[in-house]
């Protein structure tokens, strides 16, 4: 989103003539931001075999899913809903990776069976999988490394009281279980979080694993997850990807030259492909002031956009409907019977009732965690593409809401 002649625009669309067209509260992702985000990483490890797995659940509308593979980008799902969602999305089964946690060993089974790649995180779950399998189906492994990264203690996964992962301290246990099943390891697999800004963190946990990696001989990839840190506000700072790819491809390249062959190096980004791409546009219902702070209730809220109030996220807002008026400091909230809020001092040019408000870095685990509290619909979702709008959501109605419920009548 940037500003020609005086207007917020995406891709020389006016964004307010977007809500116009299909109301508020309303998702708008810019596909040239998720294409610009794809080249970037790939410029940053280029010369290596590097596969992008794009971690579906940061967003997973089936158009974007599409765009994604029509970027070549391979897809990593964690349930078996995602699973269908990429085969329906037009995804060949090797081009997925199955990542699941805590689930029951029949979705492990029922997406080994489709030929998908499948990794483990537990030990009782990877004796199931060797019981079954043996030989006959590869496997990949997700360590946890005891690595405390990331900007919250909820997105951080690779800590020790993490429940993702199998710990590196039961690495005998492992070598135990693969051994006597004949198991075909492909592929190790660590992740350690979300937001994470320095390089040292993911050379750590590459250390950690490129060590164990010596105890599996027939690795065709290695897997570093994510957890790429985005700018959420002018002057935050970023992972430094390009600075990432140069060191993290010298290790690596490094370790396949002592192990005997070349592999694969896998990445999972989410966030890091879709979270700029990404704007909420709500309206503003209300100004409401009180002797300790002026609000701004607007037509969403925690239901539409969970970040803020589960992991503290900043996301920057603008007043697309008054580009030029004084500022003042308000705290933005939603129309849900919660302490809702989405931006507390958040400075904005002066508003009033009937302003767009656009609330940035929502392309990644926005809708994805929408739900219906309140009995509240969720939004509309867009898509611009080569200077052109796409409804590739449709709001929701009452009807939807009340699809799955059972009357019972004589009640």
């Amino acid at each position: 989103m940037e500003i020609v002649d005086s207007r917020y625009r995406i891709q020389g669309l006016d964004v307010e003539d977007l809500t116009r067209k299909y109301g508020t509260p309303l998702y708008v992702y810019d596909g040239s931001v998720i294409a610009r985000q794809v080249q970037l990483m790939r410029t940053a490890f280029s010369g290596l075999d590097m596969r992008i797995k794009y971690a579906a659940k940061a967003l997973t509308n089936i158009s974007i899913l599409k765009l994604m593979r029509s970027l070549g980008v391979d897809l990593d799902v964690v349930s078996k809903q995602e699973l269908q969602l990429a085969l329906a999305a037009g995804y060949k089964t090797n081009e997925l990776q199955f990542t699941p946690n805590c689930v029951d060993f029949d979705e492990i089974k029922w997406a080994a069976d489709q030929h998908v790649q499948v990794t483990i995180d537990n030990i009782p779950m990877l004796d199931k999988f060797g019981e079954t399998y043996g030989s006959s189906k590869p496997c990949c492994i997700r360590f946890n490394p005891h690595i405390m990264a990331g900007g919250h203690l909820k997105i951080s996964t690779g800590h020790i009281d993490s429940k993702f992962g199998i710990s590196v301290l039961q690495l005998s246990e492992i070598m135990e279980i693969v051994n006597r099943h004949g198991m075909r390891i492909n592929g190790l697999h660590i992740h350690t979080g979300s937001d994470i800004l320095d390089t040292e963190v993911f050379l750590k946990g590459a250390s950690i694993l490129l060590g164990i990696a010596e105890n599996f001989p027939e690795l065709d990839y290695i897997d570093f997850g994510s957890g790429f840190k985005v700018s959420y506000q002018e002057g935050d700072p970023a992972t430094d990807i390009v600075d990432l790819g140069k060191q993290l491809g010298t290790v690596f390249n490094d370790f396949c030259d002592t192990y005997g062959r070349p592999l694969q190096l896998w990445f999972e980004p989410g966030k890091f492909l879709v979270s700029e791409a990404g704007t909420l546009l709500v309206n503003a219902n209300v100004v409401k002031t009180t002797p300790a702070t002026v609000f701004v209730g607007v037509d969403s809220g925690m239901n539409h956009l969970l970040r803020p109030m589960m992991y503290d996220s900043h996301h920057e807002m603008v007043n697309i409907s008054n580009l030029n008026g004084h500022t003042r400091v308000y705290a933005v909230v939603g129309y849900i019977c919660e302490t809702d809020t989405l931006g507390w001092n958040v400075t904005l040019n002066e508003v009033t009732a009937g302003d767009i408000i656009a609330i940035k870095n929502a392309g990644a685990y926005g809708f994805s965690m929408a739900s219906n509290y309140n009995s509240r619909l969720r939004p509309a979702e867009v898509l611009v593409l080569d200077g052109n709008s796409h409804l590739i959501r449709r709001r929701e109605t009452l009807d939807d809401l009340l699809a799955t419920q059972v009357d019972i009548s004589e009640l």
